[in-house]
Order: structure tokens, then sequence, then C-alpha cells
């Protein structure tokens, strides 16, 4: 029998009439659990306390005011300032106001401080929304779940303010900290240009004449006084030699007043004063090829001409009245060395005294010519030198200048999105969708767990209604008691049913369909219940 069994494919071996027929008998070992299934787990959902969520959307605005005129100084990384912001308004102290303030949690008065902050953490949730093409944070939605509907619209709203408030301090407090730290560099950077100012001011002062932009004008000081001493030692010379011809003359005009007093003429003494007239002619018209009338040198050698013709002039005149007088008048006035003061010897000795005059005053004047060129040349032979210590300190002012000019700048700039961030013009927070009030519990879902119930209670009904058909070895086909006999059947004795058990039949299928109903009626009922009030 049971060879046979096995030889049979699997359509044969799966009769649709015996399924049928255990559907029929346990009928209601499917429907009672079926249904006591789907109410237990409906009715636990009427039970569990209900939690209701309230949410809010934030929008994050970008700034009013274009990058390109106002640079925020505040890092553009929304979701770290947001996790930055979220630890804040999660910590201990924030949330303890809150519940301090709202009221939460009032029903656990056994729970201590610390647990209830950690609850009011894991009923909040913070849910962050992209933008579909480039990934950014472009709003994010607050959640708070809590057993009373009004207080998680409540709590919602707080966290709401605190999330827009502390995005306001903290751009704010982040741009003014910018702000600062650029202010206390640049007050760093101005010491330090003023520094160099004052070593570079100290060096030019130490220095002066020394510098490589001085050279141009030392080069022309240095040639004019080149041609000063050269003027000066030319003047010098022509002095000397003025010096030399008084004396001679001054010798000459003394011999000649021997010689005429001893009644000789002296016709030889005044080719020498010719000679030194020709010589300063010759000198002029030299000087006045180089220079004019009224250069200093040509009208100085012009007095000389001029005195020495009076000299000459006032020799001969004395010359002829010296040969009128007596001899006793010209030996005793010889004798006695006394000249008149108009004389021609005084006159030359008074030249010959101004021109020795003349002669140290050149010579001074050479002196300090010279101590000035080489004054001159020594500052230019340190130009090198203090160009290359120049160059040195420039270098290190001109860095300190551009890092001042730089952080002056980025101040300047860090200071005007301080100012748009305090006028809040720059990146913030608005409020798109206000906290909600819910009308139904986010947990449990009612209508959810009506649907859980109902699969539950298939597979409880399937599993005892299975169970029973198992546990019963008895024969309720004519196809099993086929089966079972070795032989065909020839004759059939068919089932006479009086009316009892008619009846009884009878009222069993209305029982049936009435469980049936009412079954389907309650799930169906319960089902519509959770979907309007659940």
């Amino acid at each position: 029998m049971v060879d046979e069994l096995d030889d049979r494919t699997p359509e044969e071996s799966f009769d649709l009439d015996r399924w049928l027929g255990a559907a029929r008998r346990r009928y209601l070992y499917f429907l009672i659990p079926l249904f006591f299934g789907w109410l237990i787990v409906w009715g636990a959902s009427w039970v569990i306390p209900p939690v209701y969520r309230s949410g809010t959307l934030i929008l994050v605005e970008q700034p009013t005011m274009p990058k390109d005129y106002v640079t925020p100084n505040v890092a553009d990384d929304l979701q770290e300032r947001l996790q930055s912001i979220t630890q804040q308004i999660l910590s201990r102290t924030r949330l303890l106001q809150i519940i301090e303030q709202v009221k939460v949690y009032n029903d656990d008065s056994k729970k201590t401080a610390d647990e209830k902050v950690e609850r009011m953490r894991k009923d909040i949730e913070i849910e962050l929304v992209h933008d579909a093409h480039n990934d950014k944070i472009t709003a994010f939605n607050v959640y708070y779940s809590a057993r009373d509907p009004h207080l998680a619209q409540k709590v919602t709203s707080e966290l709401t303010n605190l999330f827009i408030n502390e995005n306001v301090e903290v751009r704010q407090q982040l741009s003014e900290d910018t702000t600062e730290f650029l202010q206390n560099q640049l007050e760093t950077a101005r010491q330090t240009l003023s520094e160099q100012e004052e070593k570079i001011r100290e060096f030019k002062g130490q220095h002066v004449g020394e510098m490589p932009t001085q050279q141009q004008s030392n080069l022309q000081i240095l040639s004019g006084l080149q041609s000063q001493l050269q003027n000066a030692e030319d003047g010098l010379n022509t002095a000397k030699q003025q010096r030399i011809y008084l004396q001679t003359l001054l010798d000459q005009y003394r011999t000649l007043q021997g010689t005429v007093s001893s009644g000789g003429d002296a016709p030889e003494s005044l080719p020498a004063i010719d000679k030194e007239l020709e010589r300063l002619k010759a000198q002029q018209a030299e000087l006045s090829a180089r220079y004019t009338d009224r250069h200093p040198d040509v009208r100085k050698l012009k007095e000389q001409i001029a005195q020495t013709e009076k000299t000459r002039d006032a020799l001969v005149a004395d010359l002829m009245a010296k040969s009128a007088t007596s001899a006793d008048d010209s030996k005793k006035t010889q004798k006695s060395g006394e000249f008149a003061p108009n004389s021609p010897m005084m006159q030359l000795q008074g030249q010959l005294h101004a021109n020795q005059i003349e002669i140290a005053n050149r010579e001074r004047s050479i002196a300090e010519l010279k101590a000035s060129v080489a004054q001159y040349q020594g500052r230019l032979n340190q130009e090198p030198v203090r160009e290359q210590q120049l160059a040195d300190l420039t270098r290190g002012y001109d860095q300190s200048k551009s890092n001042y000019d730089e952080l002056l700048k980025k101040k300047n700039e860090s200071e005007m999105a301080t100012n748009m961030e305090r006028l809040q013009q720059g990146e913030r927070f608005r409020v798109i969708d206000p906290p909600s009030l819910p009308s139904k519990p986010d947990f449990p879902n009612r209508l959810k767990f009506c649907g859980m119930g109902l699969g539950i209670g298939v597979m409880l009904g399937l599993v005892v209604a299975g169970s029973f058909e198992l546990m019963d070895d008895r024969m309720h086909s004519e196809k099993e008691i086929k089966d079972q006999l070795p032989g065909d059947i020839l004759v059939e004795i068919p089932e006479v049913l009086n009316v009892t058990d008619q009846q009884k039949i009878k009222r069993k299928a209305q029982l049936e369909w009435v469980t049936t109903g009412v079954v389907v009626v309650a799930i169906l009922a319960g089902s519509a219940f959770s979907y309007l009030r659940g």
C-alpha cells in the first residue's frame, strides 16, 4: 500500500476533495482561532499607550546678500554645523530646561533627571532633507514623540525655536570670533610693521647721505665741490703769483727810491709793472673765453688790473715828483723811513697785506673743500654696503606690509560678514511647516495591527485546524475506504438520515454561517474603526 502511494504522481497525491472536506469539517477550528488571534492583536493596539508624533519642516535659507559683495566668514559645512547645534540642543542642560518648562514626563516621578533626559533624547528625531541633484542639505525635519499630542506639539515648537535661535547665535559667535581673531592678528602685524618702519627710520637717520637714493645728488654735490676746489686752487695760485709780483714790485720801488735819492733814474723798473699788466690782461682774456664778465674771478682780475695800472701811474707820478725835490729832503725822508699816506709804497704794502689775507682764506677754504670731497667720496663708497643693508631691512618691511594689507582686507571683509550676520542676512533657518498637532498616534498604528492580527489569526487557525485533522484517524470519504479495501466494492448502502439528523445538520450549517458572518463583520468593523479612529 505504501509503495503504491509512493508511486503516485504529485497530481494524483494532491486530493482536492479531501482538502475541501477537511476545510468543511474543521471550519470552526480555523475560524475561532482566526478571530481570537486577530482580536488579541487588535485589542492590544488599543491597550498599548498611544504615542503621538509632532513634526516640523525647517528650510535652510541661503544668504540674501550675494557672495560677490559680502563673503561669509562662517564655515559652509552645514552638516557639521547642524551636528554641533544638535549636540548643544540635546545637552543635559537644555533638555532639563525644556522638561521643567513644558512639564514633560511628570507621570514618571520615579525616574531620575538623567533617565528623563535619556528618554527625551530617544523621543527626538532629526531628519535631513538633501537635494536630489548635488546632495546638498536644503532642509531638515524635527520630530518629537509623546503620549499627549498637545505636549508633543509644544515640545516640537520649543525644539524648533532652539534650532533657529541656536543657529543665529552660533553663526554670530563664529563670525565674531573670526573677526576678533583677525583683529588680533592685524594688531600683531601692525606692531611688527611699526618695528620694521622704526628700524628703517633709524638706519636712514644713522646713515644720512649714504642711501642709494642719494647717490645722484651726492655725485652732483661731489662734482660741484671738485669744481669749487679746482677754482679755489687756481685762485690760490693766482694769489701767490700776485704776492710774488707785489713783493717784487715793492722791492723794486724801494730800490728805485734809493736810486732817485742818489740822483739817478730808474727806467728799468717800469717794464716789470708793464710785464705784470700784460700777464694779467692775458689771464683776463683766457678767463673771459670761459666765463662771463660777472664771474667772480673775472671781476677780481679786472680789479687787479685796475689797481696795477693805478699803481703804475702813481709810481710814474711819484718818480717825476721825486726828481724835482732836493737831494737833502729825499735823504732826510728816506732816513726817517716815513712815506706819505697815499704814496705808492703804502699802497703796495696794503695790497701785499690784503694778498696775504686772501691766500690764508683760500688755503683754509681749500682745506674745507678737500674735507667735504673726502666726505662725499666716502659716502659714495659706502652706498653699496648701505644698499645691501637697506635691501635686507626693506625685504622684511615689504613682507610685513604685504601681510598687514592682506590681514586688513580680510578683517574688513570679516566685519562686513559679522554685520550681515547680526542683521540676520546670512544663512538662516526658516520654518516652512509649523509643528503639527497629531490627530492619530504614530504608535501603535492600529490599522497595521489589525492587518498583523489577521495574519496571525490565519496562521493560528491553520495550525489548530491542521493539528485536529492530523490527530483524527477516522475515514470521512468513500475514496479513503476504497483505498483501504483489497478488492472492488460491489454494493453500496446509502446514508439514511432521519428528521433529527437533518435538523442537526441544518443547525450546524446555520451556526457555521452565523459564526462566519460574525467573524467577518467584526474584523471589518474593527478595521474600519482603526482606520477612522486609529
